[in-house]
């Protein structure tokens, strides 16, 4: 799986800024990234398959073009446990978030066809930067400008922000798929977790799927409520550090 930086110059004039230039560089949620979820997301129509991904690739694969194919679908995501690690993707300190990073299956011609029309449109996604309010809620703080993904189909990508976000310390970082997208990596481990923004009693519905809970208006506050295990969602977010 090849890797694709987008508008990386970005970056590299962040760090030449001096407000920024002796701040920390981080990648975070990359902890893990080596080496059945129930409804985690929605599923493509039948007999479509495919490899399970290019050979020599390292850490875990987006499903499809494989059989099942399961994707992300019209939520906002975000990774609490990987292994030992529990909450991956919390800010560690104040600082800025000037790029982020997914990688993405490629589905075949009809599963993208299927996709497209059953999940609202063609594969889209952002980063959301969440702020915890009480138990499983969720305050959205910001949220970088959506991203057309089918161009980057079957790559890593990272995605630099013209304008950049500012972050504090124990803030989360999520992954909101209006649409749906080819970024979730099935079968892994059991101690493999990630929540949606979802209702409860409402995690395990097919229907739940195709129903649209992406948190997308800023200050807006939504309940995590439904728990995937043995699945990851495979974004990162790139932190510059306050000094």
């Amino acid at each position: 799986m090849k890797t694709k930086l987008v508008a990386i110059a970005t970056i590299i004039a962040m760090l030449a800024v001096p407000a920024l230039a002796s701040g920390t560089l981080t990648e975070v949620g990359v902890v893990g990234l080596t080496g059945s979820t129930g409804s985690t997301g929605a599923t493509g129509s039948s007999g479509a398959s495919g490899a399970s991904g290019p050979a020599g690739a390292t850490g875990p694969l987006p499903s499809c073009p494989g059989s099942p194919c399961e994707v992300l679908s019209r939520t906002t995501g975000m990774q609490v446990q990987v292994g030992r690690h529990y909450a991956p993707l919390t800010v560690p300190r104040a600082g800025r978030i000037v790029a982020w990073t997914i990688t993405l299956s490629r589905p075949t011609a009809s599963q993208i066809a299927y996709f497209d029309k059953n999940e609202g449109g063609p594969a889209e996604a952002a980063i959301a930067i969440l702020k915890h309010t009480t138990g499983l809620s969720y305050q959205l703080v910001a949220q970088s400008p959506l991203i057309q993904l089918q161009p980057y189909f079957g790559d890593k990508t990272q995605f630099a922000l013209a304008a950049t976000i500012p972050v504090q310390k124990g803030e989360r970082i999520g992954l909101t798929i209006p649409t749906w997208a080819p970024a979730l990596a099935i079968k892994q481990a059991n101690a493999t977790a990630w929540r949606a923004s979802r209702p409860k009693n409402t995690c395990t519905s097919p229907t739940e799927a195709s129903t649209q809970t992406a948190q997308t208006t800023t200050s807006s506050i939504a309940q995590y409520a439904c728990l995937y295990q043995t699945a990851r969602l495979l974004y990162t977010a790139t932190l510059i550090s306050t000094p």
